[in-house]
């Protein structure tokens, strides 16, 4: 349906309309108390009066445009209803109209274009759009609401072309679409060709040989875990952002910032979600929520429609189509987006209320080659069960320790799969996430620092359900390992590329951390199964076949390794003062083990069915996700 009213023209500047406010308050939809404290936080904030008071709750979106439409002097337009001319998109760039937000609706019959616009329609505005459509243009307005879906309506073809290919026909090399390359495929046949080959003439000598290396490579996995967390200690007490610089900060230059959210099944959550949002420290009419939904997940809709979102929060279609994943729907998140910043945030999550505003101010610090800064991640429900125990340990060791440690030794850092803030333009130099990877965000973190940008850490926590069953552990885990060798076989493609791009130092971290952990999981059961043969037979008899030497070797390497892991497990206690849980770190042999029962599976469908999303159940926990006794 399509409003007409009387043509007072603003745009001409035939008189000074009245305040907004006054408007407002004359219909009826606000009272003069709400428009009074929506000017003070205008003064605060110096957002748009109107983006404030729909932000609050105030007034509907819709009915906020149809007065500005009657101020503008132009007719309001409903793009859910009204009909569009498609002839009208063939040439217009659709990321051009979320940007600027406006949308060409019809000819008229001389000639001129009806155009959307969600922003006051001044003359260099109207020019400026005409002189793109190549005609002259008549102003109608509308909502940034109605924009965006208008987009994800008539343009849901080139969203999903860009969602799902846009980074493999851009840079190939770079994509997950082919796990493995040509040469990589004759690499691999002609590795295992010779192993067979040698089992079959030396099977004694091939196992001393494969005994030895898997002792040795497993020993120096954990000792480069080990190394950088120990440099990451040394960042223990120090905050890489203080409260006096959050505080420091003023709300009328924080810019607008997108929050995507991608969720898949998950009613059951997804209320829970609302309410965290809504505790961010950040202006809320500078926030653009995008809550990501799949065509087919009506539940998930309906249940977070029934928790009242605010205005804020944009439902956003993914458009159905191959592959079905995460970083795809982030990649039509991303295609929409007009924040200057831009984090993503799973339905669980909790972040610390002034995480962005941290944010913030760790890019307006750093340099241009920063791209994104890695919040850390930690469980409400750590002490659940064991698995929730274990799952806290090395998150904590993991996020408070091994990437301060990265970032300090300047390695490449494999982001977390939430809480990455970015800066949107330079993600998109990036090419957004890869949707054939299945760690999207490890992935996106080493080709930040192969294309020379760099990823930081801040001291803000996000906290996330702990995984308390075990099977979904397994499919959790099993998924996050294939993605570290899908990136490890991705990024190897051109190892002299890499070298000359990263350096020899980096490259050699990223080998260890991104190839070197799921490598190390699976050669953990040989280690294991040669710690219990040796207990069971003699040294001579065991000499027999393995020399004395690599017997040692390999022994030595599965106990130090296995002491190492447990140290920088129970380090994990510390910075959060969580001590009650140390005793648990000795469990984390055990801890590995299901680790390795992910990693066989894990490597069986990176060849078989490389792309398959394992989806991860949340709200399994009986924890209360409200709690406040966090450390």
């Amino acid at each position: 349906m399509c409003y007409i009213v009387k043509p007072v023209s603003v745009v001409a500047g035939a008189h000074t309309p009245r305040p907004l406010g006054a408007e407002l308050v004359d219909r009826g939809l606000v009272s003069e108390e709400d428009v009074d404290w929506a000017l003070a936080r205008q003064r605060e904030t110096g957002s748009m009066l109107g983006s404030i008071l729909v932000a609050a709750g105030m007034v509907r979106r819709i009915d906020l445009y149809r007065v500005l439409s009657e101020m503008w002097g132009c007719s309001f337009v409903d793009l859910t209803d009204d009909p569009i001319d498609p002839a009208l998109l063939k040439d217009v760039d659709p990321r051009r109209l979320v940007a600027e937000l406006w949308f060409p609706v019809r000819v008229e019959p001389d000639g001129r274009i009806v155009v959307a616009t969600a922003l006051r329609p001044t003359p260099e505005r109207l020019r400026t759009i005409g002189a793109i459509l190549g005609a002259p243009v008549v102003p109608a307005a509308t909502s940034e609401w109605d924009i965006r879906r208008a987009v994800g309506r008539y343009f849901a073809d080139e969203m999903l072309e860009e969602a799902a290919l846009g980074l493999w026909r851009r840079d190939r090399d770079r994509s997950a679409y082919q796990v493995l390359n040509r040469s990589q495929r004759i690499a691999i046949v002609v590795i295992l060709a010779g192993l067979v080959a040698a089992l079959v003439l030396a099977p004694i000598g091939t196992a001393v040989v494969l005994s030895a290396t898997a002792g040795v490579g497993f020993l120096v996995s954990v000792v480069f875990k080990f190394v950088t967390c120990m440099v990451g200690s040394r960042y223990e007490a120090v905050d890489s952002v203080t409260p006096e610089e959050i505080a420091a900060l003023d709300d009328t230059e924080l810019p607008l910032y997108t929050i995507l959210v991608p969720v898949y099944h998950e009613a059951n959550v997804v209320g829970l979600l609302m309410d965290n949002l809504g505790r961010l420290d950040y202006p809320k009419e500078k926030l653009e929520i995008f809550l990501l939904l799949e065509a087919d997940d009506d539940e998930t809709r309906q249940a977070a429609m029934a928790a009242h979102p605010p205005e804020t929060v944009t439902f956003v279609t993914v458009p159905p189509g191959h592959p079905q994943t995460k970083p795809k729907a982030c990649n039509v998140g991303l295609y929409l987006a007009r924040g200057e910043f831009l984090v993503i945030y799973d339905a669980e999550d909790r972040p610390d209320p002034q995480q962005l505003k941290a944010a913030v101010v760790a890019f307006r610090r750093s340099d241009e080659h920063s791209v994104c800064v890695q919040a850390a991640l930690n469980y409400f429900n750590a002490e659940e069960n064991a698995l929730t125990r274990l799952f806290t340990l090395e998150y904590s060791f993991w996020f408070d320790y091994m990437l301060p440690g990265l970032e300090a030794m300047h390695l490449p850092i494999p982001l977390g799969g939430t809480s990455n803030h970015f800066r949107t333009q330079a993600l998109r130099q990036l090419g957004g996430w890869d949707p054939f990877n299945v760690t999207e965000d490890a992935d996106l973190g080493i080709r930040s620092a192969a294309l020379g940008q760099t990823v930081g850490v801040i001291g803000s926590t996000t906290y996330e359900e702990a995984n308390r069953a075990y099977g979904n552990f397994v499919r959790q885990r099993s998924r996050w390992v294939k993605g570290y060798l899908m990136t490890t076989l991705v990024h190897l493609r051109h190892p002299i590329e890499l070298v000359r791009r990263l350096g020899l130092f980096k490259s050699f971290g990223f080998a260890l951390l991104v190839g070197g952990t799921p490598i190390a999981f699976l050669l953990l059961p040989p280690l294991y199964i040669l710690f219990i043969v040796s207990l069971v037979f003699s040294p001579a008899t065991l000499s027999k076949i393995f020399p004395g030497p690599v017997l040692w070797m390999g022994l030595a390497s599965f106990i130090i390794g296995n002491a190492l892991m447990i140290y920088v497990s129970l380090m994990g206690v510390f910075k959060r003062g969580r001590y009650r849980m140390a005793v648990w770190a000795l469990a984390n042999p055990l801890y590995w083990l299901l680790h390795s029962v992910a990693s066989y599976k894990a490597l069986w469908q990176l060849i078989v069915k490389p792309h398959y999303w394992e989806k991860t159940v949340h709200g399994l926990t009986g924890d209360d996700p409200r709690s406040t006794d966090l450390p």
